[in-house]
C-alpha cells in the first residue's frame, strides 16, 4: 500500500496554482491524534507512517547532505591509501590521453577535427565521475572554445552518460517511497531515458494519469564526490599557500561548488528550490517550472511534471516547430537578470539539457539542483557595474569592483582605472562571438595578476552560470549581443528602484560636476522601454515621489536648475523670434532685437524634445488617459512644491535680467 504525504519539510496544505488542485495529494493509512495547545484549545495531527519514516531518513541523513570539509578531511586523512588510489586513477588516463594528442600533432594529425580523440575525452570524463563530468558539461557550452567534433561529443555528458542498473534504481525507489515501482507508478518506462552526471531519468504515470520524470539517483555518490574534492581542495591550498600572484580564495571558491553539489545530491531541497524558483519567475512571459509530486518524492527520488520539449541547441527541430529559439534565448536571459539582479536566487548550471523549448513556444527550466545566492549589496553592485560600463565610467567601475569584494577598500585605484579602459573599452558594441563574459573575464584574469584582485567565492557560480547560458546563445545567434540585451532592464531599474545604492547610483550617472548630462537621462529612458516589464505610469509616480523626498534633494535641485534654463531658453527664443520679426516685417527698428537662446541652451531644449519623443513611444503613455494624470498631478502636494519652485527661480531670473537690462541701458 502506497501513503501518499507532505514533504519532510512539513509544508501547509496549499492550492496548486497551475491546475487548482492540492499540491499535497490524498493521504491514505494515516492516525489522528488530538494534540493540545498553550492556549487550552486543539487541533488534529496527521501522522502518516511513511511521512515519519522519511522524516526520519532526512534527520539521519542530514549531516550527509550538508558539505563540511572538516569531516570529508577528518575521513580521508586516515586513509592515505585510498586517496592516492584516486590520484593515480586520475592522472593516469589523463596523461595518456594528453599523451595521445601531443603525439598525434607529431605525426601531422589535425587533433580539433580526430572524432576519435573527442570520444576518447568524453569517456574518459566519464571515466573520473560526477565532478569532472560537470566540468565537460561546462565546456560543451563553449563553442567559442571547443571544436565542433568535441563539443558534439561532450554535449552527449548532459544526459547520454552510461545508466547503473534499474535494479538498484528501483531498490532506491522502494527505499525512499516504501513501496515497490509497481504500486507507486501506473507505468515507468523499462529503461531510463536520460542519464546524467547525479542520477538516471525514467519517463512515468501516476495512478492519477498525470505523466511524470522520475529522478533517481546514482549510487555510492558522495563517496566518489567527497574524495574529489579533498584532492581539489588540498591541491588548491597548496597553490593558494605557494603561489604568490595567487591572490583568489581557491579554497573558498572549491568550498562553494562543494556546498551546491551537496545540496544537488538531496532531491528533497531541489524539490524545494524548484517551488521557491516557481514563486520568484513563474511569472515572467514564456517562462514554465515543471511542477513537483511531493507524495513521491523523498531524498534519492524525485518526481516532477513530465515536460514535452527540445533542447535549446536543437535548433533545427525548435524551426520546424514555428518556435523562434532566438527569441527564447533572450526570454532567458531576461529571467536570468531577474534571477542575479532582483531576487539573487539564480539556476547555476543552465545548460542545454535543463533548458528546453516547448511546444507551445515557452522556455522550461529542469533541474534545480544547483542552485545559489547573491546578496543585495552585490546585486547592487552588479547594476552598476553594468551602467558604469555601458557609460564608460571606468572610475565607477573600479569603485564597483571594491564594492564587490574583488578589490580591498585601501586599493590604489589610479593605475587600474586605465586598464579597465583597455578591457571594456569596446563591450556595449561587440557581439558575443568577438568581446563576450568570457572574454571578458579572460582580459580581467590577466589584469587579475599585475594588479591586487581577488576573486571572491560567490562569484565563481555566477560566472559558471552566464558562461553557459552565454554558450548556448553562441550556438544559436553568434551576433548576440550580451549587454544590449541586459541594458534595458538594468534601465529600468535604475529609474523606478527605491534602493538607496541605485538611487545614488542614478545621482552619479546623471550629473557630473554638477552638471545634468542629458544625454545619459535619454540613454536611460530609451533602454528602458524596451524592458518588457517598464511602466510609463510606474516611472512617473515613484519620480515624483522620490523627487519630492528629503533623499532626492540634489537631484530635485539640479533639476529645478534645468527646468528654469529650459524655459528661460524657449522664452529668450519667442522674444528673439517675435522682436526679429517687428523689425523685419513690420519695420519697427526702434525695436531692439532680443538675443536668442545660447548654444548650451539650446542643446538643452532639444535633449527636452527628444526625451519627450522617448516618452510619447513608451509603453503605458496613452494621451487619452494622460490629461486626466496630468489633474490628478496638479493637486498633488509634492508636484505643487515642485512647481512653485520652478516659477520662483525663473520669476528671480527674470528679474535680474530686468534689472541688468535696465543699468546697462
Amino acid at each position: 500500500m502506497i501513503v501518499k504525504t507532505l514533504p519532510p519539510s512539513s509544508r501547509p496544505i496549499q492550492e496548486d496554482s497551475r491546475n487548482g488542485t492540492d499540491s499535497r495529494g490524498e493521504l491514505d493509512v494515516i492516525d489522528i491524534d488530538i494534540a493540545p495547545e498553550k492556549n487550552g484549545t486543539s487541533s488534529l495531527v496527521v501522522r502518516s507512517p511513511r511521512l515519519l519514516a522519511a522524516q526520519k531518513v532526512r534527520t539521519a541523513a542530514q549531516p550527509e547532505t550538508l558539505y563540511d570539509p572538516a569531516i570529508v578531511a577528518a575521513h580521508y586523512q586516515n586513509r592515505p591509501l585510498q586517496v592516492l588510489r584516486r590520484i593515480f586513477a586520475v592522472l593516469g588516463p589523463t596523461f595518456s590521453f594528453v599523451f595521445g594528442l601531443w603525439s598525434d600533432s607529431k605525426r601531422g594529425i589535425v587533433v580539433k577535427n580526430d572524432r576519435r580523440r573527442a570520444t576518447q575525452l568524453r569517456e574518459l570524463l566519464t571515466k573520473l565521475g560526477p565532478a569532472y563530468i560537470k566540468i565537460g558539461q561546462a565546456l560543451s557550452t563553449r563553442p567559442d572554445l571547443v571544436p565542433t567534433v568535441y563539443l558534439e561529443e561532450l554535449t552527449k555528458l548532459q544526459d547520454q552518460l552510461p545508466p547503473f542498473p534499474n535494479e538498484l534504481a528501483y531498490q532506491f525507489i522502494q527505499e525512499e517511497l516504501g513501496a515497490p515501482p509497481e504500486e507507486v507508478y501506473a507505468e515507468l518506462s523499462a529503461q531510463p531515458i536520460a542519464a546524467a552526471s547525479l542520477g538516471q531519468v525514467y519517463k512515468g504515470k501516476l495512478k492519477t494519469g498525470e505523466e511524470v520524470a522520475v529522478k533517481v539517483q546514482r549510487p555510492d555518490l558522495r563517496e566518489r564526490i567527497a574524495i574529489d574534492l579533498y584532492i581539489l581542495r588540498k591541491l588548491a591550498a597548496w597553490v593558494q599557500k605557494k603561489v604568490k600572484r595567487v591572490r583568489s580564495d581557491l579554497v573558498g571558491i572549491l568550498d562553494e561548488l562543494g556546498d551546491r553539489i551537496f545540496e544537488e545530491m538531496d532531491y528533497i531541497h531541489e524539490g524545494e528550490n524548484a517551488e521557491r524558483f516557481f514563486e520568484l519567475y513563474g511569472h515572467i512571459k514564456d517562462i514554465y517550472v515543471p511542477k513537483i509530486y511531493w507524495e513521491y518524492t523523498n531524498r534519492r527520488v524525485l518526481t516532477m511534471e513530465w515536460i514535452n520539449g527540445i533542447k535549446l541547441t536543437q535548433t533545427e527541430e525548435i524551426s520546424a516547430q514555428g518556435i523562434d529559439a532566438r527569441y527564447l534565448i533572450e526570454v532567458g536571459v531576461q529571467c536570468s537578470l531577474r534571477q542575479l539582479l532582483e531576487h539573487g536566487f539564480f539556476h547555476a548550471d543552465p545548460h542545454p539539457g535543463n533548458l528546453l523549448a516547448t511546444p507551445d513556444g515557452k522556455l522550461a527550466y529542469l533541474d534545480f539542483g544547483m542552485m545559489s545566492e547573491i546578496k543585495p549589496p552585490q546585486r547592487y553592485g552588479l547594476i552598476e557595474a553594468i551602467v558604469h560600463v555601458v557609460n564608460r565610467d571606468f572610475e565607477g567601475l573600479a569603485k564597483d569592483y571594491v564594492k564587490l569584494d574583488f578589490l580591498s577598500p585601501e586599493t590604489d585605484l589610479t593605475p587600474i582605472i586605465p586598464a579597465f579602459a583597455r578591457v571594456f573599452a569596446d563591450a556595449q558594441g561587440a557581439s558575443v562571438a568577438d568581446l563576450n563574459i568570457k572574454s571578458i573575464t579572460d582580459e580581467l584574469s590577466a589584469l587579475m595578476y599585475e594588479y591586487p584582485f581577488r576573486v571572491p567565492p560567490y562569484y565563481a557560480l555566477i560566472i559558471r552560470s552566464l558562461v553557459t547560458l552565454e554558450g548556448i546563445a553562441i550556438f544559436i545567434d553568434p551576433n548576440f549581443k550580451v549587454l544590449s540585451e541586459a541594458y534595458p532592464y538594468v534601465s529600468k531599474r535604475l529609474l523606478t528602484d527605491p534602493a538607496p545604492q541605485l538611487r545614488a547610483s542614478l545621482q552619479d550617472l546623471l550629473f557630473k560636476d554638477g552638471r545634468f548630462r542629458w544625454n545619459r537621462l535619454e540613454n536611460l529612458l530609451r533602454n528602458a522601454r524596451n524592458s518588457q516589464d517598464y511602466d510609463f505610469n510606474l516611472v512617473l509616480n515613484q519620480g515624483i515621489e522620490f523627487l519630492s523626498s528629503e533623499r532626492g534633494a540634489f537631484i530635485r535641485d539640479k533639476l529645478v536648475d534645468e527646468s528654469v534654463n529650459g524655459i528661460d531658453a524657449l522664452s529668450k527664443n519667442v522674444l528673439h523670434n517675435f522682436t526679429s520679426l517687428l523689425r523685419e516685417r513690420v519695420g519697427l527698428t526702434a525695436v531692439n532685437e532680443t538675443p536668442a537662446a545660447t548654444v548650451e541652451q539650446q542643446q538643452t531644449l532639444e535633449h527636452i524634445k527628444r526625451i519627450l519623443g522617448i516618452l510619447q513611444e513608451t509603453q503605458g503613455f496613452d494621451p487619452m488617459k494622460f490629461a486626466p494624470q496630468v489633474a490628478q498631478l496638479l493637486v498633488n502636494s509634492d508636484v505643487q512644491r515642485l512647481g512653485q519652485q520652478i516659477a520662483s527661480r525663473f520669476t528671480q531670473k527674470a528679474i535680474a535680467r530686468l534689472i541688468r537690462q535696465l543699468l546697462a541701458s
